[in-house]
Parts: C-alpha cells; structure tokens; sequence
C-alpha cells in the first residue's frame, strides 16, 4: 500500500516562496518517478513538474517553468517542489503522485501516476 504525504503548503503574498515536500512510503521510492498536479476551484487536475526515478530529467508545464523546481532525495523517499515568484493564479491544492510504472519517464499525464497524496492548499494573495 502506497502511501504519500504532503506538506508545505500555505498562504504566501504574491512574488513569494514556498517548498512543498512529498513523502512516500509502502514501494521501493527510487524505482519510480514522481509527480506534482495541482487543481484550482472550478478546474481541472493540471500538470505541475515531474522528475524520474533517479532525479536527473525533469519535466514542467509552461506556465511554471523557470518559477518552479522539482527535486527529490531518494535516501529520504521526498519529493520536492521549490515554488518561486509565486502568483495567485497558482493557487490550487497541490498533489503528489508516483508513477505506475518502475523506471518511467517523468510523465505529464496523470493516467500515468497510479497513487496520489491527500494534497495541500496553497494560496497565493495579490
């Protein structure tokens, strides 16, 4: 049983900064790449960052590309998401996810990430 937690959400004034992190238990974490997904009131589940298993390609949506950084530190099973620059059209909840498939590319289709964390808000104010 795959579990995963979030934390480091919060409300932040525009222009700031934030770190999510995302820890995973129940599966060999380094096997697998990681995600983040974020879904705002009245939206769909968007893309965020992916990273793969071993934390060396990354992938991002446009729209927080050069804000965000997504990192992770396999001896400790976290995931990281460093958000930067922020503005309030980031707010949404933010989830972890983890891939379904050892060894994957760091996808951004969520049909792809097979477990999910509970999320966390955050808020970004003008």
């Amino acid at each position: 049983q795959v579990q995963l937690v979030e934390s480091g959400g919060g409300l932040v004034q525009a222009g700031g900064s934030l770190r999510l992190s995302c820890t995973a238990s129940g599966r060999t974490f380094s096997h697998y790449a990681m995600g983040w997904f974020r879904q705002a009131p009245g939206k769909e589940r968007e893309f965020v960052a992916a990273i793969d298993w071993s934390g060396i390609t990354a992938n991002y949506a446009d729209s927080v590309k050069g804000r965000f950084t997504i990192s992770r530190d396999n001896a400790k099973n976290t995931v990281y998401l460093q958000m930067d620059s922020l503005k309030p059209e980031d707010t949404a909840v933010y989830y972890c996810a983890q891939s379904r498939l050892t060894f994957n590319r760091p996808s951004r289709d969520s049909a792809d990430f097979g477990s999910w964390g509970q999320g966390t808000q955050v808020t970004v104010s003008s």
